[in-house]
């Protein structure tokens, strides 16, 4: 089939690729609507690897998808041809310690689209597990369909903050998974977030939102900011989805005593983290790898229609358009934040 292949860094292909489409008992053929270009998936391109994961040979890329359901294996009840579908990437040993444990996204033998060296998903045809394929409702759209991988990342982050209601809720990084861990923030109880960046159009796109406050970090600090709304306590939990490690610079101070700082970007550099402060306020760390057992509250958190990401997605090419999407998503554009490719 044809794909959208890797071939090395900064060089992108459109080429026949041989995949397999052998449908077993428990797995569905999908026919690919709408792929979503992913931050890991431009950092592949650009660098070649993200931490331990390195592309060693061609890879094609994508991991963020909704489709059509074209063919069912034998033993799939859950699903029928022409449903409308969105997948969850990875797919564990189930049989794992990690995965007993409910930890199956940690699982070292896990097997995730466009992640060295397993392919992605951006050709038209792809073979998935049944049981991490997941029903569309009738009110969710394929480009909807096709964020809820990275709204799992938010929801994941969420669920790891154990957020109460009425919590006051900060995350630095306002790209598209900054945005959408406020929007799960919101959803999960805190009363407010606020959101921190250096670029001005991304911050304005997250104040649309009800409930966001955005802190440009260029012209004020974000320690100034949540103090002077919190009577100088400071924050609940603190999500860093920015990857910066300019972005731990005085974080302590911005969480209150007790508080929480839950790591979801994951920088290309070591950290270093002044620890007394953290211990002296007895703040607790939580980290985020992709997600586990969330994808389904994800996609019901979309149909509910409480969370709104269509304004998210601002810019659609289409699957000849793939490597142009690449170069966008490249460039980095300040209005910018998902863009999606239409089979």
């Amino acid at each position: 089939m044809k794909a959208l292949v890797l071939e090395r860094i900064k060089q992108l292909s459109m080429r026949e690729i041989d995949l397999p489409l052998d449908v077993g008992p428990t797995d569905v053929k999908i026919k690919l609507d709408t792929v979503g270009v992913c931050g890991s998936d431009v950092h592949y391109y650009t660098h070649g690897r993200i931490g331990p994961f390195v592309v060693n040979a061609p890879m094609v890329l994508g991991h963020e998808a909704a489709g059509v359901v074209t063919e069912i294996g034998s033993k799939v009840t859950n699903l029928k041809v022409g449903d409308r579908v969105c997948m969850e990437p990875g797919i564990p040993d189930l049989s794992s310690r990690a995965s007993k444990l409910g930890l199956y996204n940690v699982d070292p033998s896990v097997v995730f689209w466009a992640t060295p060296p397993v392919h992605g998903c951006l050709t038209p045809y792809v073979v998935h597990p049944a049981a991490f394929t997941f029903k569309l409702p009738d009110n969710v759209s394929f480009a909807e369909a096709a964020m809820v991988e990275p709204f799992a990342v938010g929801v994941q982050a969420a669920v790891k903050a154990e957020i109460k209601p009425g919590d006051i809720g900060v995350v630095t990084g306002a790209g598209p998974i900054g945005i959408m861990v406020a929007l799960a923030a919101l959803l999960g109880g805190c009363s407010r977030v606020f959101i921190s960046d250096l670029v001005a159009e991304k911050l304005a796109i997250a104040a649309r939102y009800p409930g966001i406050t955005a802190v440009n970090v260029r012209e004020k600090s974000l320690r100034e900011a949540v103090l002077a709304e919190t009577d100088d306590w400071g924050a609940d939990v603190v999500f860093e989805a920015s990857g910066s490690p300019r972005a731990y610079e005085g974080l302590p101070d911005v969480i209150r005593p007790g508080g929480k700082l839950v790591v979801i970007g994951m920088p290309v550099e070591p950290v270093a983290l002044d620890m007394s402060s953290y211990a002296a306020k007895e703040i607790r760390i939580e980290t985020v790898f992709r997600y586990a057992n969330v994808f389904d509250r994800a996609l019901a958190m979309i149909a509910s229609g409480k969370v709104d990401l269509k304004p998210l997605v601002t810019g659609t090419f289409t699957f000849d358009e793939s490597i142009a999407a690449f170069e966008r998503a490249e460039e980095a554009h300040p209005t910018d934040v998902k863009l999606q490719i239409k089979m």
